[in-house]
């Protein structure tokens, strides 16, 4: 197959197999190498004309697999019979019952032991999802009176800091009662700021990841 003649069809085929590998062997171990060997004939230059890296294949592979998860959010932000803070609440619930996070557990990257997919990660999952979906639902909640704060994209911002970093077994890793502990003190902080988002549901979801994160470690 010519890398040129689909690019598109190349394109999603690396991502596929790699996210298999991933899944299968683990994000640490599988090589660049290992992915062409299951690419049925590509060459490495295939690789690198769409990707740059390995963990820009890794981002990829995580965009693929939240794929359904965000357009159920973009899908909430867009409803009319939600205020700003029902529509954050709701955002926090599909986010950590997300089932595509336990394939993302099981590939289980160390990015503590890897800054450039850390920093790609940091860049996507704090800036861009900051930017794109839980500033514009402060905005509107500030708007309707169901949020109060001055710094709407200060908080967004803060919000994915803490959640997607602070919270993220696969970046600060412990055991999983203390990512409850976490998760508990997390809920109590936005209810200190007047976001009562939070509900059992979802720290029990993040227990869950966090136990399947520290089986594969």
């Amino acid at each position: 197959m010519s890398r040129n003649k689909y690019p598109e069809e190349t394109r999603r085929l690396i991502i596929e197999t790699a996210g298999r590998l991933f899944i299968e062997k683990g994000y640490d171990n599988t090589s660049i190498q290992d992915i062409i060997n299951n690419l049925g004939g590509l060459s490495k230059g295939a690789i690198y004309y769409h990707f740059k890296s390995k963990e820009e294949i890794m981002m990829a592979v995580g965009d693929e697999l939240y794929a359904t998860s965000s357009n159920d959010m973009y899908t909430v932000c867009r409803r009319t019979d939600l205020n700003g803070r029902e529509k954050l609440k709701e955002l926090f619930r599909l986010s950590a019952a997300d089932s595509s996070q336990n394939k993302m557990f099981e590939a289980a990257p160390n990015m503590l032991m890897n800054p450039q997919l850390l920093a790609l990660y940091l860049r996507d999952s704090v800036q861009k999802e900051a930017t794109e979906l839980t500033c514009k639902v402060i905005e509107e909640g500030i708007a309707d009176g169901s949020i109060q704060t001055e710094y709407p994209r200060e908080l967004s911002e803060v919000l994915m800091l803490l959640g997607n970093i602070w919270l993220n077994p696969m970046i600060y890793q412990c055991a999983p009662a203390e990512t409850v502990k976490k998760v508990e003190f997390y809920k109590h902080l936005l209810e200190l700021l007047g976001l009562d988002v939070f509900d059992d549901s979802v720290v029990d979801r993040i227990e869950e990841v966090a136990v399947l994160y520290s089986k594969k470690k």
